[in-house]
């Protein structure tokens, strides 16, 4: 694996939803460049919640913590 995911599910999620809302608004609303701009933000968004991988939260040094394996010794 390239990149480490650095969302956790309930924020994957969110930007899963609004990424998609947000691309649907532009497509359904606007007809100019902006429309298509804000189109591409949307998927974009919706992208990372599918990957699970936002690079500006890599960027800020951002981690998931990971689940300590809690009965495991050794």
């Amino acid at each position: 694996m390239i990149y480490a995911k650095n969302l956790p599910g309930w924020e994957r999620s969110i930007r899963v939803g609004a990424g998609m809302a947000v691309a649907a608004y532009a497509i359904v609303h606007f007809d100019s460049a902006l429309g298509w701009a804000m189109a591409a933000v949307g998927a974009g968004t919706a992208l990372t919640g599918f990957v699970g991988f936002c690079p500006a939260c890599a960027l800020a040094g951002r981690r998931l913590k990971k689940r300590s394996r809690q009965g495991k010794h050794g």
